[in-house]
């Protein structure tokens, strides 16, 4: 089993560190690391460190010694899904999931056929719950560098961002549609791919059309309609596979 990771504001270089307060607690108190076991120091942004437990003290306090220093680099192509967000607790839901599966930024986006929308107090929450979600994703799966979670967009805010992918696509549920599937489509080797997914009552006429506009074409995933919580995932799944990242 690969060693567990535990998320630091800054990386430690060679020696001793002592990993405290909350990530220490989980340490002690949750794993119940001892003297001997590895564990993985990282920022979630590419930079960590292995290390071993020297040992602990009390219920939140570990001494460990760094045997390595590392700098992931950013994969390629980068993948971003704009996440129209999802009623309830799914949106949660849809982080996680895409988190664990390997996608790199999330955005949600406030579309028009959404029943949930993010205001004031409440949108400040939510988000600050879909960045911890991916941060505790990205402990759980072993990811040194966890996805960037972007501050709620509006549809034009997603058309600009579409227009400066390398592929941009609708995730869509019309079978007919010309673009065809996702599977199929041609797909950049490295840049940018940002998929677009929508809300459970569909994306708009309008809102098809400025995505289009700037570049994003409608593809089908397969003969299911997946809901909004889970299209995001199996997209980015597939891209992974289809572009040598899951080689």
């Amino acid at each position: 089993m690969t060693a567990p990771v535990f998320v630091v504001d800054a990386v430690p270089g060679a020696g001793t560190f002592v990993l405290e307060g909350p990530e220490g607690r989980h340490a002690v108190s949750v794993k119940r690391l001892q003297a001997g076991e590895e564990l993985v120091l990282t920022d979630g942004r590419g930079r960590w460190a292995e290390c071993v437990v020297r040992e602990t003290e009390g219920k939140d306090r570990l001494t460990v010694e760094v045997t390595g220093e590392h700098e992931e680099p950013e994969e390629e192509p980068r993948i971003t899904v704009v996440q129209a967000l999802p009623k309830g607790d799914r949106g949660e839901l849809a982080v996680e999931t895409m988190t664990e599966t390997g996608v790199d930024a999330i955005v949600p986006w406030a579309a028009s056929r959404c029943i949930t929308q993010w205001r004031g107090d409440r949108g400040l929450k939510a988000l600050a719950k879909w960045r911890a979600t991916a941060r505790e994703a990205g402990k759980q799966s072993r990811r040194t560098r966890f996805p960037e979670v972007a501050e709620p967009m509006t549809t034009k805010q997603v058309a600009q961002l579409l227009a400066t992918a390398d592929f941009a696509a609708v995730l869509h549920e019309d079978r007919a549609h010309p673009s065809g599937a996702l599977a199929t489509a041609e797909l950049p080797a490295k840049g940018s791919v940002v998929l677009v997914v929508g809300p459970e009552g569909g994306v708009s006429p309008e809102e098809l059309a400025a995505f289009e506009a700037a570049g994003a074409k409608p593809y089908r995933l397969g003969r299911s309609v997946l809901r909004t919580s889970t299209a995001g995932t199996a997209a980015t799944a597939l891209v992974l596979g289809r572009t040598g990242r899951w080689g």
